[in-house]
């Protein structure tokens, strides 16, 4: 069967490569031989990771693996594998697809292909199979250079990607228009640019793989079976640890990204908020393995940090919160994969006490020699009562539970001042990620050339050799507006309103906006703008409790207790607008401000598409 490997491609020799330009105009990008691209340390370390997960010569490995591999190379060259997201810098595309494949084939190990076939079978297939996981892996994204990226050559051209690899200098922008999915349908257009015919004249003697494989190409992973989970398990990890795993990548990340955003606000929290190792009660204890925040208390503090400098989309409740970290590499998983961690904290004091916390790594977000000292006590990680959901019941608790500064004088557990067991280490990460970890050289590991950022909406220039800032460096400034450390209030309501619209943080107006202009005076949506306050103040939701009331209602009542809105003639607080549009009407109900001047320095004109009922 092997020996359709030892086959010559019938193109016959390779196409020469690209002469060198020393002067190229600005913002032109020199073409590179599969070689030259794959010459890096970390590259070279990925293709003998992916070699030594085959059972196949060096020489059957070039012909089934490598030459695959070096046409993906020249093809994809030094663009990114997203504009904003995971992989977001010059040579992204061709890391991501080396990581994935990488992946694959490590979890492809785990399983007897095809499933339910007898071990004959199974053994006769067995490195169809395992090539078929490698080429849908490297597949994956590869519409995305066709559909998603305009690239432009040095003569003015356009380049298309089954035009073949490109051989002039060149430039590329990202299309405005592009359409989110388009690029897993557009597979079908460059696949024959990576897979020789001997390959899928082989391939296709499988009836059950050959379906499988072609349902990956045309991006139809549900009826993929087997084959489809092995690339999406694979996709997601070398995202997650793209996004999250390796500071030196997070940093390279555009600052518009959200897992930029969410870094910097752990940065900041961590430098000008939260208490670390206190002797008693914390928002967090760093230790050898890893750093532990109280679960609730970051996420409330993180979503009001987020909100406060503007950025939207941030999810309202502590699940979403905790989900949105977990999806883009900022936490160390649980065995089973979850986000929230149970564990008991003893202090060197004799303090004990449990709680729900979220784990870090600490290179996220300290340089090696800027780390606090470790905690002096013990972080014990607690096996989750039998029969429950260890998840649900953790983010029940975190969702319900005070911070642990907070809770300062609650009862300390049973046994308090008697030493706890030694911690048990923290069970140990799947073994594809250590691999991957261990292959990749994270941590300290030099820069490399693919890590330089590319700034939003221009043209990619030649890469320098300048250096990343460091994490010290990129620690995000105090916002003007501490409006998270001041106390709630009806007043402080106010001003925080009048401040946000000032700075357009708050936008007016608009089809999501909570505030408006109507009859010639502030229309304040109810109750969606008290709780954006108080979700920007967490503190709120203590003050809340004192008095059973919601956290939004709590604002509610100090906003009222002020005067400053119109009544109706019944006395009744509450107006009611029409909202009417192009395709369909619906109703807002809010508080009409008496003066529009305690929020408007100017007052905009009346929304035309709001008028009161």
């Amino acid at each position: 069967m092997l020996s359709l490997f030892q086959r010559k491609r019938a193109s016959g020799a390779a196409a020469p490569s690209p002469a060198p330009v020393t002067d190229l105009p600005k913002g032109l990008l020199q073409p590179e031989s599969a070689a030259s691209l794959l010459a890096t340390p970390r590259r070279q370390k990925l293709l003998e990771h992916i070699w030594q997960r085959t059972s196949l010569s060096r020489k059957q490995f070039a012909a089934l693996y490598r030459a695959p591999l070096e046409r993906y190379a020249e093809l994809v060259q030094a663009f990114p594998a997203s504009e904003a997201h995971h992989h977001a810098y010059p040579g992204g595309m061709l890391d991501h697809g080396l990581e994935i494949v990488a992946y694959s084939l490590k979890l492809r190990q785990s399983h007897l292909l095809p499933i339910g076939a007898n071990p004959e079978d199974q053994a006769a297939q067995a490195e169809a199979w395992t090539a078929a996981v490698a080429y849908a892996a490297l597949l994956h994204d590869i519409g995305k250079i066709a559909v998603d990226l305009h690239v432009e050559q040095a003569d003015g051209s356009t380049w298309h990607p089954w035009h073949g690899p490109l051989h002039q200098p060149y430039r590329f922008r990202y299309r405005d228009d592009r359409e989110y999915r388009l690029h897993s349908a557009a597979t079908g257009l460059l696949y024959r640019q990576l897979l020789d015919l001997e390959v899928l004249d082989w391939l296709s003697c499988y009836p059950s793989l050959w379906a499988s494989l072609l349902y990956v190409l045309a991006g139809q992973y549900e009826h993929a079976g087997v084959l489809g989970e092995l690339v999406v398990q694979a996709d997601r990890a070398s995202v997650a640890q793209e996004l999250g795993g390796d500071p030196t990548r997070a940093m390279a990340a555009p600052k518009h990204a959200l897992q930029r955003k969410l870094l910097d606000g752990l940065r900041y929290l961590l430098k000008e908020e939260l208490k670390l190792n206190q002797p008693e009660a914390s928002d967090g204890w760093l230790t050898e393995d890893g750093l532990w925040l109280v679960s609730k208390t970051v996420s409330d503090k993180l979503r009001a940090h987020l909100l406060s400098q503007g950025i939207d989309g941030i999810p309202a409740n502590n699940t979403a919160v905790f989900n949105v970290l977990q999806d883009h590499g900022m936490l160390q998983p649980t065995a089973d994969g979850k986000a929230i961690w149970r564990a008991t904290v003893t202090s060197s004091t004799g303090w004990i006490h449990s709680f729900t916390l979220l784990r870090l790594a600490p290179a996220l977000i300290w340089e090696s020699g800027e780390r606090p000292v470790l905690f002096a006590g013990t972080v014990t990680i607690d096996t989750p009562p039998a029969g429950e959901d260890a998840e649900v019941a953790a983010i029940l608790s975190a969702d319900g539970a005070t911070s642990a500064l907070e809770n300062q004088n609650a009862p300390p557990a049973e046994g308090s001042g008697i030493a706890s067991a030694p911690p048990s280490k923290a069970p140990a990460s799947p073994d594809v990620m250590e691999d991957i970890l261990a292959m990749a050289g994270t941590g300290n590991s030099p820069t490399t050339d693919q890590d330089v950022e590319t700034a939003p909406d221009e043209t990619p220039i030649v890469l320098s050799d300048t250096p990343l800032p460091t994490l010290a460096a990129a620690a995000p400034s105090r916002p003007a507006f501490t409006s998270s450390t001041a106390q709630p209030s009806g007043e402080h309501f106010m001003a925080w309103l009048k401040q946000g619209i000032a700075t357009r943080r708050l936008i007016i107006n608009d089809a999501k906006a909570l505030v408006h202009t109507v009859s010639d005076t502030a229309y304040l949506v109810s109750p969606g703008v008290f709780q954006r306050y108080a979700q920007e103040h967490p503190q709120v939701g203590k003050l809340a409790r004192q008095e059973s009331l919601q956290d939004w209602q709590w604002v509610q009542k100090r906003f009222e207790r002020l005067q400053l809105h119109r009544k109706q003639s019944s006395g009744l607080n509450i107006w009611t607008c029409e909202v009417t549009g192009p395709r369909k009407s619906r109703k807002l109900h809010g508080y009409l401000l008496l003066e529009p001047s305690s929020i408007f320095s100017d007052a905009p004109a009346n929304n035309p598409f709001l008028k009161l009922a």
